[in-house]
């Protein structure tokens, strides 16, 4: 499935990918391979592309990171696995492949909570009665809790708009240290022609595990074409901390 998603427009989707294209997998011999009137066969094994292949792929992947960092949040882990991918085209692969063996150790993650994803839903135009249908507590919606889609802390970063204009918005982030105590991480910026990213403040240094940093992310966006895409990168020296960031004219 390619993005943009007209119901999240300010995330990149997809996240990222994971294998899903033939597949051996195994079949159940319950029904016969297509499952039409007439296929009369039966195997256990078939070759299947699609994201049902993929979705097992990247849980196996968040499984096998939980495992080195079990008090991670689930936020935590699925972030982490966007930092070490193989960049592509934004809307067809997201933050790119996933790499596993990368991902256990990411450097920095961009972290949220219950409550930044509760007041995500209460910003995208959720009532305290459809907010609680997803808690099934006394959760609320109010104007304090209503947050812009663009604050969640998420690390990609998106704008659109529906005419070619020039576009700027302000994305608020915090980045926690999870890979070593003392560091210093500074922002390499990676934009063409008509998009301006700036990192501000554009380094970071760190003094402990756990520590967290707040910066923000302005963009600028020259929207002669239909999508410009660009990425900065949090670097330390070991690890490289990406972030895609896309702007384009929505329809």
């Amino acid at each position: 499935m390619r993005g943009p998603g007209d119901e999240r427009q300010n995330f990149v989707q997809p996240v990222l990918t994971a294998p899903g294209a033939d597949i051996l997998a195994a079949l159940s011999e319950a029904s016969t391979v297509t499952g039409i009137e007439g296929d009369t066969r039966v195997v256990p094994y078939n070759i299947i592309s699609g994201m049902s292949m993929s979705c097992p792929h990247a849980t196996a992947a968040a499984a096998y990171i939980k495992s080195f960092h079990p008090t991670w949040s689930p936020a935590a882990v699925n972030l982490s696995m966007k930092f070490e991918t193989n960049p592509d085209a934004e809307f067809a692969y997201g933050a790119g492949h996933i790499n596993p063996a990368r991902a256990i150790s990411p450097g920095l993650v961009y972290d949220a909570g219950e409550v930044d994803y509760l007041n995500f839903l209460c910003g995208q135009g959720y009532s305290s009665a459809s907010l609680r249908l997803v808690t099934g507590d006394n959760s609320s919606c109010s104007r304090a809790t209503s947050i812009p889609a663009w604050y969640l802390n998420y690390p990609s970063f998106t704008l659109s708009s529906r005419s070619k204009s020039v576009i700027t918005r302000l994305f608020p982030r915090t980045v926690t240290n999870v890979g070593s105590p003392v560091s210093t991480y500074k922002a390499i910026v990676n934009a063409p022609t008509g998009l301006k990213i700036e990192v501000i403040p554009n380094v970071h240094s760190f003094e402990s595990l756990g520590q967290k940093k707040f910066f923000s992310v302005k963009v600028t966006a020259e929207m002669d074409g239909s999508i410009i895409s660009g990425s900065f990168v949090w670097y330390d020296g070991v690890h490289r901390v990406r972030s895609p960031v896309v702007a384009y004219v929505s329809s």
